[in-house]
């Protein structure tokens, strides 16, 4: 993948500015404080191979990873050997719902400030009907390589980073209503912006950003306009994933989407691509929603602008 920033030629461009700004080489400037750190591109083929795990872990769990069963919490126990082995602060978090047991994973980077903390989340569970690699293994997935992202570069952001994979989002939104409803008002308050990802490689995709939290919309829009996607306002989703619990409780939201059941209109075909008549994920909540149920090109784009905006708000 290739990260694009607005009004940047790329990557290197933005470190030859960072260089001539810190070292007044610029004709006139004076010495400045360095630019924020750019993101780093978040390798698609990596956040593939952890799609397929997911897969192998839903065929060999009776075809699915839902809440309750053993393929969710095998889900949950290969991510976190991820997170562990890279150098987060891992916390597994039990509840019960349906009189079966439940599991949120909490990963904390260590370092920034933790009066002011950016979080990036997705729903780890899938439906009963199949392995749910698109819903959301598609979003867990980037969400956990952003994560290693950040143990790869040894960023340290000005902010303190935490991740986090909830359980039973299909049940209605169970893990991360639990989850925020377990903080105290003093540690809500901290939490500067949660950002959510749930099913962000479509195979006939949109590219649909969330007009919660103004500064976090404008984030992921700025991103999508430095590659030259038009995006719209996400309807489709909107108070039916894990950002609503967070959007409730008063801390400020955002995200991503690239579609689900609803149809793509001939104009979305003109503009994204695709077929019209036909849904996002004609997969959805279905036994096909499987490794074949991926567009490459979404989850690259979507991984990239999840980095963009966690890189972005967290400096």
């Amino acid at each position: 993948m290739k990260l694009s920033i607005p009004g940047r030629a790329g990557t290197a461009a933005v470190v030859t500015a960072v260089t001539l700004l810190t070292t007044g080489a610029i004709t006139g400037a004076a010495p400045a404080s360095p630019l924020a750190v750019a993101a780093p591109d978040l390798p698609v083929a990596n956040v593939k191979a952890h799609l397929a795990q997911l897969q192998s872990i839903a065929t060999a769990n009776g075809g699915n990873r839902a809440h309750g069963r053993t393929g969710y919490k095998a889900s949950l126990d290969y991510a976190k050997a991820k997170l562990d082995a890279a150098g987060f602060t891992t916390t597994v978090q039990q509840f019960t719902s349906g009189g079966r047991t439940g599991y949120n994973l909490i990963a904390d980077w260590p370092g920034g400030d933790t009066n002011q903390v950016v979080m990036a989340g997705s729903h780890l569970d899938s439906v009963t009907a199949g392995a749910g690699i698109n819903d959301n293994g598609s979003g867990s997935a980037a969400v956990l390589e952003a994560a290693l992202t950040v143990s790869r570069t040894q960023y340290q952001p000005t902010k303190h980073l935490r991740f986090a994979w909830w359980g039973a989002e299909e049940l209605g939104m169970v893990g991360s209503r639990y989850y925020v409803n377990s903080l105290t008002t003093a540690n809500r308050a901290k939490i500067s912006g949660y950002l959510n990802f749930d099913m962000i490689g479509s195979p006939n995709p949109g590219y649909f950003v969330y007009d919660d939290d103004p500064t976090i919309e404008k984030t992921f829009q700025n991103y999508f306009t430095g590659i030259g996607i038009a995006t719209e306002i996400e309807t489709e989703g909107d108070g039916r994933s894990d950002h609503a619990p967070f959007k409730n409780a008063g801390i400020p939201v955002g995200g991503l989407f690239s579609g689900a059941d609803y149809i793509k209109t001939a104009a979305q075909a003109a503009k994204w691509g695709g077929t019209s008549g036909r849904a996002f994920d004609a997969c959805y909540h279905s036994s096909c929603d499987t490794t074949s149920n991926i567009n490459d090109t979404a989850l690259d784009r979507n991984g990239d602008a999840l980095a963009y905006a966690v890189w972005e708000l967290s400096s």
